[in-house]
This record gives C-alpha cells, structure tokens and sequence, in this order.
C-alpha cells in the first residue's frame, strides 16, 4: 500500500509537471510563430501595394509598418520574395523572381499553382509564405521567403522540448528520492499499526480460547441453557473476527510474500466451489460453477481458495430469495479471470463502490448474520497480493464480482 501510494505521489507530481511545462512551452511557442506570421503578412501586405515588387527606388517603402522583425530601413535588402499573376482559369500570366536565387520561373509558377489551387488567401507553401491579391489582370500571389524565422522557430521547439525533457528527468529523480524520505514515517506508523493488529490479534486469542474451554466445563457441570450458548456463540464470532482481523493484516504487510507454487487451479476452484452446494440448497439458491478445465497457476493455492469462499458466501448470504448463484473460471487472454454473479435487489451504486470497504455492511439490519464485514476486504488483499484486480459491477439485478489474475 505505502509503494503504491508513493508511486502515485510521483505520477501526479510528474503529470503536474507535465502540464505545466506542456503549457507554458506550447504558448511560447505558438506566440513566437504567430509573430513569424503576422510580421511576414505585414511584409506582403506592403509589397503588395507595389504589385509584388519592389518599387524603384526602394526608399519610396515605407519600412515603418512592416512587421517587427523586419523594422529596419534595411529592409529591401534583406527580404527574400517572388510573385505570380494568374488569370481566372489558374494560369501563370507574369511571375516575378528578381529578388531571389533560389527559385527559377517554372519554380514560381509552380508554386503559385499550388497556393491558387488551395483557395486560401494565405498559408505557407514549403517555407514560404504566400498571400492572395486581387488584381485588374487577376490574381497575385506574392511569396516571402520565411526559411531562416521558421528554422529557428524550430531550432527554439526542439531546444525548449529538450531542455523541458531533461528538467523532467532532474525532476523525476529528485521527487523519487525525497518522496522515499517524505513517505517514511508514514511507511514507518503504517507498518507498526499492522505490526499492533497481528499481535494485539495473537494475544487475544489466548483468553478467547480460555473463555471458551471455561464454557465447556460450565456447561458440563450446570448444563446447557441460553446463556451459555449465547457467550459461546459471541465466543466464537469473536474468534472469528480476531482471525480475519489476523489474516488482513499479515497480507497487508509488504515484507509478507505469499507462497508461490504452481497448483492445479481449475481442480482447486471447483472442488471448493462444490463444497457450497449443499449451503445453496439449505438457502434456496441454485449455485452454478463453470470451471474451465486444465487450467494451472502460479500462487498461493490456500488464500486463492479462501477467496473463493469468501465470494461465494457473500453471493448465497445477500443473494435474493430463489435467486441462482453463478461461479465461473476461465482463461481471457493473458488473465484468468474468475466471476461469481447472483441476483440482487435494489442495490444502490454508493454500496457497490463502498463494498470492498473494512466492517462495510450493504446491508445494516443484516448485522447479526455471523460476517463481520471484512470478507471483500480480505480478498481484495488476496488478490492485491497476486498483482491482480477485482471489481464489483451491478446490471439488470445481478451483482458480479470479476478478478482478473494475471496468467504469466
């Protein structure tokens, strides 16, 4: 439980993280490129006042409403760019090239088919970024070069994802370490507190044990009368409880490993199913144990079987009158997964989710029926001890209770 706890502790501290960072570097990153964007827009825009070319002289552009990045009288100098006039049907009427190296004429009008046939009054066509005019011959699309902005756009996201990974590392190794000192006392009470139970539960059931040889001998030499099979019968409840009291805590306690052998498991379940057949009939339920044959497992054969009891006699004790019990045990996948329904009656979904709680009863007026609420508790600690899982679910008035185990 506590290794659990603690690993829950660093999933959450890791996921906040996580988010925070995922967040902090997606909005750094999407307000650097959207400035990318705007500032080249802005440069369009002003070259598109000239019809995609630069205006002769150059000084007649007026570099004060380009975008930041390029708010420089320098600016004819430095920018990159190519222009298309297509008519009506997307035929290159004119292209404009003067201003670049590294595109030719069949390059430009290529792409300024490209960015017509996409409709869009602007977007990026590889590394360039286009806009869409309206002109008297047609359409103009003026392209600027953006390569150099977007490439290290890029080299800020890969550095910035880099940089967040490593912090994520350091992070996660610091909270491993002091989540293990932080976590230690707590470790420390949590392990005397079942220490306490397991012994105080020994000591206990040396005057149980007493009281109860003590009644033998009153009752010889008085009699039997109600009140002798009363505190035997409280005797023996108590009893009962100190040891289930006994075996939660021992395999609660994570220095206590179960026994692991390979036993036939499909013999062992069905043989302790069909022990509870006689109790189904005395109650009037029918049990039904489907059990798939030559199935083995690696575990603890006794508390697999105590599980099963466990199971099984919480379905015949809160089983509705007439109701059928059904056991069943099969191979799924990488799991073996065993099922025990029966019908119930109006079972609100606050005691299906509260069912595997300690002393939690589904129901209250049923307090002196000899279970002292704490048989779910214990299987799901069986089935914890066997890396598995267990769940209760509620459907058309049949509680099923499902453990999945896993097979390797």
């Amino acid at each position: 439980m506590i290794r659990k706890l603690r690993i829950k502790f660093i999933l959450v501290s890791m996921f906040s993280m996580l988010l925070v960072l995922s967040v902090i570097l997606g909005i750094v990153n999407v307000l650097n490129y959207d400035e990318i964007v705007h500032d080249a827009d802005s440069v369009l825009a002003l070259l598109n006042e000239h019809a995609g070319e630069l205006p002769v002289p150059v000084q007649a552009i007026d570099w004060r409403s380009a975008g930041d990045r390029y708010k420089s009288p320098e600016l004819p100098y430095e920018i990159r760019f190519f222009s298309a006039v297509l008519d009506d049907g997307g035929n290159v009427l004119a292209t404009y090239n003067d201003q670049i190296f590294a595109v030719d004429e069949a390059k430009v009008a290529q792409y300024a088919a490209q960015a017509y046939l996409s409709g869009q009054t602007g977007g990026f066509v590889q590394d360039y970024r286009f806009a869409r005019y309206a002109v008297q011959q047609g359409t103009l699309i003026t392209f600027l070069d953006c390569g150099r902005m977007l490439a290290g756009f890029r080299s800020v996201l890969i550095y910035s994802v880099g940089i967040a990974a490593a912090g994520m590392a350091a992070v996660f190794g610091l909270v491993w370490l002091l989540s293990g000192r932080m976590i230690r006392p707590v470790a420390e009470s949590y392990r005397k507190q079942r220490r306490f139970i397991t012994d105080a539960g020994h000591e206990i059931k040396t005057p149980i044990t007493i009281i109860d040889a003590d009644l033998e001998i009153l009752r010889m030499e008085t009699g039997d009368n109600e009140w002798v099979q009363d505190i035997q019968a409280q005797t023996a409840r108590l009893a009962a409880l100190t040891n289930d009291l006994i075996c939660l805590s021992k395999m609660e306690e994570e220095e206590v490993q179960a026994r692991r052998i390979e036993f036939p498991l499909s013999d062992a379940i069905r043989e302790t199913a069909e022990s509870f057949q006689t109790l189904a009939k005395t109650r009037g339920h029918a049990l039904h144990v489907n059990v798939e044959p030559m199935l083995s497992y690696v575990g603890d054969e006794k508390s697999l079987c105590q599980l099963v009891e466990i199971l099984l006699d919480n379905a015949l004790k809160y089983s509705r009158e007439g109701g059928s019990v059904r056991l069943t045990l099969e191979k799924q996948g990488r799991s073996i997964r065993l099922e025990v329904e029966n019908d119930v009656e109006n079972m609100p979904k606050d005691v299906v989710d509260n069912m595997f709680d300690r002393f939690y009863r589904a129901d209250r007026a049923r307090v002196s029926d000899g279970g002292h609420g704490i048989g779910l508790s214990i299987a799901q600690a069986v089935v914890s001890a066997h890396r598995g899982k267990i769940s209760a679910a509620v459907s058309d008035g049949r509680l099923t209770m499902t453990v999945l185990l896993p097979a390797d």
